[in-house]
């Protein structure tokens, strides 16, 4: 069996994205997981080589196919659409956020065109997509216009631990708004569904509660007495195998240790937290129903350090490593 073609676009050229991309595809262990494409520009690339001292060569495509696939080569498809002596490290700038969106819109295509199995995103910077009017916040709004799915579904992963998330980017009384019967019945039902295109076998997943303790039977809020217990018991008559709601502190300890397959986060920064303390680096993003499959990075472009060569490849390197699991069990319509 061919190893699947994981396509990476470079992120935005001004930050970290393009030295991670140089470093995780010169480390020989990526490729005997996937065969790798990636979206950029050559001459930031070709910078990025010389501020990592990688010992690698570019070569230059117009199909993923036609890659040469061993270690020491990048092969990139170039869109040439840096004014390299414009660029400033490190900067916001409309230039970069406008080739990020370009480099994310042809990978994504060529996943979509079944050229390459699995899409593998490194970071992009809001202000800069702002700056070149791009009217989306981040990847997983680019991807689901792209790919035309209105609600794509985030999971985090980190080592054994699996985490959904009820909502993303609202505000903490938004969050706690968006917690109904009906809401969490049908995350419920689409987490199951991804867990299984992901290949686990009958999930057993578990709702994290609200309110300290869980509210205490509605002492310290109802949240869970009125809206996580009904959408449970209505996840169990249709024959799911959930439990909750179980109290943050502790459920996500236990997914980490094997007791569930999954955990459904009830906002943002409760399943953000719980991944990035077991592992920082290692904390992976995933987009599932697309037409297509994502991994991602989760840290941001770092512009702080960008162009030092210090910035570390172990998050592109392990969301690599994800795609390439995945891909044999997700099956494009």
């Amino acid at each position: 069996m061919k190893k699947p073609i994981l396509v990476i676009p470079i992120g935005d050229a001004a930050g970290i994205g393009p030295e991670i991309t140089v470093k995780a595809l010169a480390d020989d262990t990526v490729h005997k997981m996937a065969r790798l494409v990636v979206v950029g520009n050559k001459k930031v690339l070709q910078e990025a080589i010389k501020f990592s001292n990688a010992r690698m060569t570019i070569n230059c495509i117009d199909e993923p196919q036609a890659g040469n696939f061993v270690p020491g080569v990048l092969n990139l498809i170039d869109l040439d659409n840096i004014e390299i002596n414009k660029l400033k490290m490190g900067a916001v700038q409309a230039m970069t956020g406008k080739a990020a969106y370009e480099y994310i819109e042809v990978a994504t295509r060529l996943c979509l065109a079944k050229k390459a199995d699995v899409l593998t995103t490194t970071a992009i910077n809001k202000e800069s997509l702002k700056a070149a009017k791009v009217p989306f916040i981040g990847h997983t709004e680019i991807v689901g216009a792209l790919t035309q799915t209105k609600n794509p579904l985030t999971m985090f992963q980190v080592h054994n631990l699996r985490v959904f998330f009820l909502s993303r980017h609202v505000s903490l009384r938004q969050a706690c708004e968006l917690v109904t019967k009906d809401n969490l019945l049908a995350f419920i039902d689409q987490s199951v569904s991804a867990l299984k295109i992901l290949g686990v076998k009958n999930p057993h997943m578990a709702i994290a509660g609200l309110n300290p303790h869980s509210g205490e039977h509605g002492l310290f809020g109802r949240e869970e007495v009125d809206a996580v217990m009904p959408a449970v018991a209505a996840a169990r008559e249709r024959g799911i195998n959930v439990e909750g709601p179980i109290g943050a502190d502790s459920v996500f300890y236990f997914a980490l240790k094997g007791k569930y397959d999954a955990v459904l986060s009830l906002y943002h920064d409760q399943g953000h937290i719980a991944t990035k303390m077991v592992d920082f680096e290692k904390t992976i993003s995933i987009t599932i129903g697309m037409p297509i499959l994502r991994t991602s990075v989760d840290h941001g472009t770092a512009l702080d350090i960008a162009g030092q060569g210090i910035a570390s490849p172990v998050s592109l390197i392990e969301a690599i490593r994800l795609g390439a699991e995945y891909a044999p069990f997700f099956k494009q319509d």
